[in-house]
């Protein structure tokens, strides 16, 4: 099924392999999934693109300083012939959310989105409501225009599972892209899974099998960004102002599960918890100012902890 998907996606996205894949990830692991890209990088048309293939619901919601909690929860209605009070539900309630530019609405809006994310459930006056299986959250960031922006906080970052940065593609894939938007045209994207297929992957995933040693070697990374002086990176420590949260830890095993049955592996490689270390603790540590004057990002610390602990 995985194979078949990324054919169907194919059909319509050239390049951005990471992004396919973190969707495939998002979608197995129920995890929510944070873009930061410029403009113009097929991000709203691959996630369209997967839904189509599932055959599920997708909805996309552009972020701006205007929108209201229930521009995207929905709300009470009065109906004035019969004095009640009705729930219209907002677009929130679908399999397959675009929150574009999600920076760039107030707190309030966040919050709304931040109960879905981590409950999934709405709640709307009075009444809860529980958000159908699967629900994937693809939020979009464009780091170039940061005029009248809001940014996340911790604990809303700390929600998203995975943060994919996108780079342009080369000019070879951007010579085919030109030439089947502009001459060939789309081809149809088949339904090739549906919602049973995904239940069904879902519990493969689960059963991936994870050596202590592999285990281990997860939550050692995790903890040198905590505790790095106890890893022989006294260097890095004061880079550092605060480490990655035990959700780190919880996805970074999910996601390595999901990469391994991605690669069409019944266990996890040291090579598959590589693979998404960078992806799921950048967004999640918080660097020093002494790190912004030295312009040390995220990536930097977490390769010099990959360095220093060894693979099992």
């Amino acid at each position: 099924m995985i194979q078949a998907l990324k054919t169907e996606i194919q059909k319509v996205i050239i390049g951005q392999q990471d992004l396919i894949e973190h969707l495939l990830i998002g979608i197995i692991t129920g995890g929510h999934i944070l873009v930061e890209s410029v403009p113009g990088l097929a991000k709203t048309t691959a996630i369209n693109t997967l839904s189509k293939a599932l055959g599920i619901q997708f909805k996309r919601i552009q972020f701006t300083p205007d929108l209201l909690p229930s521009d995207l929860i929905g709300a009470q209605i009065y109906n004035p012939k019969t004095g009640e009070f009705s729930i219209k539900q907002g677009p929130i309630f679908t399999n397959l959310l675009l929150a574009d530019e999600i920076n760039r609405s107030p707190a309030k809006v966040q919050s709304a989105l931040l109960e879905v994310m981590a409950e999934k459930q709405v709640t709307i006056a009075n009444d809860s409501f529980k958000i159908s299986d699967p629900f994937l959250v693809m939020a979009t960031q464009n780091p170039v225009e940061q005029e009248g922006t809001y940014q996340l906080p911790e604990a809303q970052l700390d929600r998203f599972m995975l943060k994919t940065v996108l780079d342009y593609n080369t000019i070879d894939e951007e010579a085919k892209i030109v030439k089947r938007v502009a001459i060939d045209g789309f081809e149809d994207v088949k339904q090739v899974a549906n919602i049973d297929d995904i239940i069904k992957i879902q519990q493969q995933f689960k059963s991936i099998h994870v050596d202590d040693a592999v285990r281990d070697y997860m939550l050692k990374i995790v903890f040198a960004t905590r505790y790095p002086q106890d890893y022989g990176l006294s260097s890095i420590k004061d880079y550092i102002e605060f480490g990655v949260s035990p959700r780190a830890s919880i996805d970074l095993y999910k996601s390595s599960c999901a990469k391994a049955l991605i690669r069409g592996n019944d266990f996890v490689t040291p090579l598959d918890v590589v693979s998404m270390v960078v992806q799921v603790l950048q967004h999640r540590l918080v660097l020093s100012y002494q790190a912004q004057a030295e312009n040390i990002s995220a990536k930097d610390i977490i390769t010099k902890i990959l360095e220093a602990i060894k693979t099992p």
